[in-house]
């Protein structure tokens, strides 16, 4: 999926890449401010950080995607309001709490918002609200509107960077794409690692452009990246209440090649949602499912999905255990309980290249096991084994590799097709979930 092999040796390297990625296009400011704050739901102590992302000029080309949770966070009800605005001048970002059914928790929102606004020059109505983290705890809102002004002081219109360190929660690092368009520029910032099947995840993304795309144009594109990129990923089949994707247009730079441009930010979205599995809480291995000969692309993809969310084949992804009944399990529960009268009698499925099943049986020997354990090795990103004292081997803070574990499944009814993105399921997933507030 990635439009380069990104391998990196060291995190000093990861972040020296980062940065060449990391200039803003024409007509955008970031800044970011840290504090500490009590969460009343649970007195004792926390940090937060504020992210703004502001325009020199308030744009009405903008765009937006969120959540289809039915609980939804409150930034995402206002995000929606925001939509039918005239122009939009800043996004505002919180991280430690996600602002969900908190009380009052819209109306905080918007106060939030006119602080921001006042400090901007902007109407409230101009700045979109974005929150993740703890959902269900009320927003520290006079720490947060004490802690505006240092966030816009700190304003600057050369690198997307310190946005995107502030925005990450669990995530091991930030995350950065971008493509050129002729004389402009896309480039994204994401965060997310838990709680992610977007249907569109705690997954939050901004993509900024100094393209001039009008706006009607610009929610059409990235409805289509969207469908192909984030809403093809699942880290652990959970929807977040706060997702968002936000795309912003400064209109500094005339485009002059509109399918250059789609063409462009259905790249950095595919990427951008590649890093966000690879980064995924306790992932260890990054899985690609390749559907092909189906029906439609609404099955391949749903197919892709029950492979890549059943438990038990990503705990035996994670322990390098090539148990190939719990991936035919998976389909055969697929068939069974969503599409039933699917015809399986053709069905072909592979592992890294290694024929498993084909028309009704399994299709295996020593040396395929020998080569499927290989392949899981491979895909890994660290060791997974714990050491002599029990514990495990602390998490790769920079993607040492793009290998994948490679799924194909041939339904052998169709000409469709779809690949979906997920991951295994790991001791470290589960202890830092168990863990998540305390």
């Amino acid at each position: 999926m990635s439009s380069t092999n990104l391998t990196f040796p060291d995190a000093a390297t990861h972040r020296a890449w980062l940065a060449g990625q990391a200039a803003l296009p024409a007509g955008f400011r970031v800044g970011t401010t840290r504090f500490n704050f009590t969460p009343q739901e649970a007195p004792k102590p926390a940090s937060m950080t504020l992210t703004l992302i502001t325009l020199d000029a308030p744009t009405p080309d903008f765009a937006a995607v969120f959540t289809r949770n039915a609980f939804p966070g409150a930034p995402i009800i206002v995000g929606r309001r925001r939509l039918g605005e005239p122009t939009l001048g800043a996004i505002l970002v919180n991280n430690k709490i996600s602002n969900v059914c908190a009380p009052g928790g819209v109306e905080t929102a918007e106060r939030i918002c006119a602080g921001a606004a006042r400090l901007l020059g902007l109407e409230p109505e101009q700045v979109l609200p974005s929150s993740t983290g703890v959902i269900g705890w009320r927003l520290p809102e006079p720490a947060i509107l004490a802690a505006l002004p240092a966030a816009v002081a700190t304003l600057d219109n050369t690198s997307v960077l310190p946005a995107a360190e502030g925005i990450v929660t669990t995530d091991l690092y930030p995350k950065i794409r971008r493509a050129a368009v002729g004389a402009g520029s896309i480039v994204a910032i994401g965060k997310g690692a838990g709680m992610i099947e977007p249907n569109l995840a705690t997954m939050l993304v901004y993509i900024l452009t100094d393209l001039a795309v009008p706006r009607d144009t610009l929610r059409t594109l990235l409805a289509g990246a969207v469908a192909s990129s984030f809403n093809t990923i699942s880290i652990d089949s959970d929807m977040s209440t706060s997702d968002t994707v936000a795309l912003l247009s400064s209109g500094k730079v005339p485009c002059s090649d509109l399918a250059a441009f789609e063409a462009a930010l259905g790249l950095v979205c595919r990427d951008l949602a590649e890093d966000i599995v690879r980064n995924g809480e306790g992932v260890h291995h990054v899985v690609r499912v390749a559907v092909t000969g189906a029906p439609d692309t609404a099955t391949a993809q749903a197919l892709g999905k029950a492979i890549i969310n059943a438990p038990l084949f990503k705990c035996a992804v994670a322990g390098n255990d090539p148990n190939v009944g719990r991936l035919v399990q998976a389909i055969g529960k697929y068939a069974g309980k969503d599409a039933p009268g699917l015809d399986l009698s053709h069905l072909r499925a592979s592992i890294g290249g290694i024929e498993i099943f084909a028309d009704g049986v399994f299709r295996l020997d020593p040396a395929k096991e020998t080569a499927l354990v290989a392949h899981l090795r491979t895909a890994e990103l660290y060791a997974s084994a714990p050491d002599a004292t029990g514990f495990f081997a602390p998490p790769v803070r920079f993607p040492a590799h793009e290998r994948t574990v490679e799924i194909a499944v041939d339904l052998a009814l169709g000409n469709a097709g779809a690949t979906v993105l997920g991951a295994d399921l790991t001791h470290e997933y589960v202890s830092e979930n168990a863990d998540y507030r305390s």
